[in-house]
């Protein structure tokens, strides 16, 4: 918000100056983004008077000017403006003079042969508007020659471009910040002093009319307007707004347009409390009445509206057939945007003679969505959507009427209110402080904090100091007790009863908000600088620290890091296999239409990244994504952290295939997901060495058609000791075509809380030393026919288990088992495969000898027969 130092010492005397006062306001919580000196901008530049104007001798379109600047001889000006003429009084730069807005030092010039000191200026040459058809012209009277052009022309003063928090909507206004001055500075405070206006009634001329079917809210307020006063003002004398307060809009960045509009905008910099003026003529006309009634409703379908800014607007979506667009109605018919914008059809214009004056309040939530759904944003809305002072709207209102009756001849000759507003809002809050809390929160100030020092001396923060500080804010405070502090000091330690000033009732909530706001005005910087007396080095959680590892095993085998919004695809066609389920969570307020759910799952969104890239030329995305993910069950709401990837390309390229292109295969894809398992701990040999404590963990693979985005069968479920661990397979090839990718894509989607709880077991989390053993190994290979539906993932377990019957927990020989051949068709019995394993046993203290080794392997042998009916062939 643009601060003009002028007009705010009107309202709170001010000693600073405008860097001071910028500091000032800055450290306590707002920003001052810029300083604007506007006394600079016409320094040296005075008022003077055309006594001659004569043409240029030598040039059509200029002129030689006589201009007395009240010295003692006039100044010979060459002027090339239109409009200078004779007699008139201008605003003249006279030698010496820098015009910084157009970076510009006025210096003695010959132009076309005739001598000029200074120049005439134009607003745009002294920066106040963008482009200027002639030189400014004066049309006050008793103008004194050779004065400074600036206090007429509102350049005698300072602008502070000032940024507020979204907590602090008392801030959007000049007499929330002069009162912001006044308790930082302890400065007299000078508001206008003004009576809250009382409608004197409808007089048959109109009826306010807020009801509960039609003011039911949609959000956490009950009524979308609490309060509304309408009040009809008649008599009024259109005209351009005295010069004082165009200034003032200006300065503030709003464009005058005329005297009744200009007051209304005037009134919501001022208390920050926005109005509307309809002409009451035309609302007449709009409504075919003579008492036109005024609601306030959520627009109906069907329902259009033409805006101030000439748009058209649909005020209800076809679709839903529900608004969130809260509209003024008169007579049931829409006339304006609630709290945002106004219509075209009852705009205030040249001819206007007659006013409804409109000052209500609306709720925060339903100004942001009625703005939202609309797409617009005014000055007006930005200070609903924050929360309007909804003690002092009577009192703006009074200061509205107040200034149409001076500036525009107004008189009041009806009016209603209609008032569903509660203590809460027009009463004082109170908030129980305590002193011990205070001090407990803020530490100790510094004793001299305008003094510098090498050690800082700890001071004392006293009970006066807080009630000093919160009675400088508005509030009041009733001490309670004297009460006994922490340490036992009687008296030391008081609790007061706080009453909130109105205008702070959407800030102030908590006792911490007050502790914080003492902090505020003492000075941040005037406490000490404290650390704890005893610290302890940090460390990280061991999820957080499984999470690291799971994300540089994900990275260390080619994948890219994914992040998406946690939004669901709901804006997908239903016939896709990227559609939606039925257990997605609806957002209340989503941000657009499409994405209107949170994602029940990780994948999808990497698939639709994975065709993005391919779209924009970026090649296959090998990529992974760590993120939470919520579904709907009997039970309720649901959510839990997931791990999706998705693989397309082989992280060596071509460089291990002879420079030539080809597909990745699914046992490809497959291998490095196992690397990863394996450089996280979940996937440890099958045999392991004598003596290690560590208890083998296997990731099972079985067969799996039920995700209809996975090819039927190339698909599995990965199963960790029992659990559900996820899903692992070649994308559907319906999927492909209907994106356009390729067919060999690879997926995975795992439940991360099943990886943390199997990886923060104490033998996975403390790591145990294991040697190499320097014994070589004994190698055995076992072919044989088995049946197609047996997987090599059972065939594998079981010898696994086979080889550590009767041997010591934890020294088992076998210390692998690969799959090195497989082979099904001619000379292979039908419905069966030729299955190779390659077993290696070794030992960690001997070499093995043939009498070690091949009583187990028997017994493997056996159990493949035993268990799954193998015909052996070796």
């Amino acid at each position: 918000m643009r601060i003009s130092l002028n007009w705010l010492q009107e309202l709170v005397d001010i000693t600073l100056s405008a860097d001071e006062l910028a500091h000032t306001l800055t450290m306590a919580g707002f920003e001052v983004e810029d300083i604007e000196d506007r006394r600079t901008w016409a320094d040296g530049v005075v008022i003077g008077e055309i006594v001659e104007a004569a043409p240029h001798p030598n040039a059509n379109k200029l002129q030689v000017c006589q201009v007395n600047v009240g010295a003692e001889e006039p100044l010979n000006i060459v002027c090339g403006a239109s409009n200078a003429r004779q007699g008139i009084r201008v605003p003249v730069a006279v030698v010496g003079t820098y015009l910084s807005k157009i970076d510009l030092k006025i210096k003695p010039a010959k132009l076309r042969g005739v001598k000029s000191y200074g120049m005439i200026c134009s607003l745009s040459e002294l920066g106040l508007e963008k482009e200027s058809e002639g030189i400014h012209i004066f049309t006050q009277e008793d103008l004194t020659l050779g004065s400074d052009v600036r206090p007429l022309l509102g350049l005698d003063d300072v602008i502070l471009d000032l940024t507020s928090t979204a907590n602090r909507a008392d801030a959007l206004s000049l007499v929330g910040i002069a009162r912001e001055v006044a308790a930082l500075t302890g400065a007299t405070l000078k508001l206008p002093n003004l009576e809250p206006f009382s409608p004197p009634g409808q007089n048959g001329k109109v009826v306010v009319k807020l009801d509960e079917q039609n003011s039911q809210g949609r959000g956490s307020d009950r009524y979308p307007c609490p309060v509304y006063i309408g009040t009809v003002i008649e008599g009024l004398q259109l005209m351009p707004s005295p010069a004082w307060l165009q200034q003032r809009l200006v300065a503030s960045g709003v464009r005058p347009i005329n005297n009744v509009v200009d007051i209304t905008n005037y009134v919501l910099l001022e208390w920050g409390q926005p109005l509307h003026a309809f002409d009451y003529d035309r609302l007449l006309t709009v409504t075919d009445t003579q008492s036109p009634t005024i609601g306030v409703r959520f627009a109906q379908a069907g329902e259009t509206l033409v805006t101030l800014d000439g748009q058209s607007r649909d005020l209800c979506s076809a679709k839903s057939g529900q608004s969130d667009t809260l509209v003024i109605t008169a007579n049931d018919q829409p006339v304006a945007l609630a709290g945002v914008m106004g219509g075209e059809a009852t705009e205030v214009h040249d001819e206007t003679t007659r006013i409804l004056l409109e000052a209500a309040l609306f709720t925060p939530i339903v100004t942001r969505r009625s703005a939202r759904s609309q797409g617009l944003r005014t000055e007006a809305s930005a200070r609903y959507e924050r929360g309007v002072n909804p003690a002092e709207l009577d009192v703006a209102a009074a200061r509205a009427i107040q200034l149409l009756q001076e500036l525009a001849s107004g008189e009041v000759v009806a009016g209603e209110i209609a008032d569903f507003r509660g203590e809460r809002q027009t009463g004082g809050r109170q908030i129980s402080l305590r002193f011990d809390r205070v001090k407990q929160v803020l530490g100790s100030p510094l004793a001299n904090p305008e003094e510098t020092k090498e050690e800082p001396q700890e001071g004392e923060l006293l009970p006066e100091d807080v009630e000093r500080i919160l009675s400088a804010l508005g509030c009041t405070l009733e001490q309670q007790n004297s009460g006994r502090s922490l340490s036992g000091v009687e008296g030391s330690a008081p609790t007061w009863i706080v009453t909130i000033p109105p205008y702070r009732y959407r800030d102030l909530e908590r006792e911490i908000d007050l502790i914080e706001e003492i902090a505020r005005l003492y000075g941040y910087d005037n406490f000490c600088e404290t650390l704890p007396a005893q610290s302890e080095p940090g460390y990280l959680p061991a999820d957080e620290s499984i999470v690291r590892q799971l994300r540089e095993a994900l990275r260390g085998v080619g994948l890219t890091e994914v992040m998406h919004y946690s939004y669901g695809l709901s804006h997908l066609r239903q016939d896709s296999l990227l559609s939606a389920d039925s257990t997605q969570v609806a957002i209340a307020n989503p941000l657009f239409t499409e994405y209107s759910t949170l994602r029940t799952e990780l994948l999808s969104s990497l698939i639709l990244a994975f065709q993005y890239n391919l779209e924009q030329g970026n090649g296959p995305l090998n990529g992974f994504e760590i993120g939470r993910i919520f579904w709907n069950e009997e039970d309720g709401l649901m959510e839990a952290d997931s791990v999706a990837g998705i693989i397309s390309a082989s992280s060596m390229g071509n460089w291990i295939r002879g420079g030539k292109p080809a597909t990745l295969s699914w046992y490809e894809a497959k291998g490095l997901l196992e690397a990863v398992f394996e450089r996280v701990g979940l996937s440890t040999p099958g045999g392991v060495l004598p003596g290690s404590g560590i208890t083998p963990t296997q990731v099972e693979y079985q067969p799996n058609q039920q995700d209809k985005r996975f090819h039927p069968g190339r698909t599995a479920s990965l199963w960790l000791q029992g659990e559900r661990l996820g899903t692992f397979g070649q994308l559907h090839p319906q999927l492909c075509q209907e994106l356009e990718i390729p067919d060999e894509v690879y997926a995975f989607e795992l439940d991360l809380e099943v990886i943390l709880a199997t990886l923060e077991q104490d033998e996975k989390l403390q790591p145990v030393y294991k040697g190499y053993s320097t014994y070589p190994g004994s190698d055995r290979d076992l072919a044989f026919f088995a049946d197609r539906q047996i997987s090599v993932a059972e065939i594998e377990k079981a010898m696994v288990k086979a080889a550590a019957k009767g041997q010591p927990k934890g020294s088992s020989l076998l210390e692998s088992v690969e799959l090195f051949d497989r082979y099904q068709g001619e000379n292979v019995p039908e419905g069966q495969r030729s299955l190779a394993f390659r077993l290696v046993y070794r030992a960690g203290d001997r070499t093995l000898a043939d009498t070690d080794v091949e009583p187990i392997h028997q017994q493997v042998r056996d159990a493949l027969v035993e268990k799954f009916s193998v015909t052996l062939r070796s």
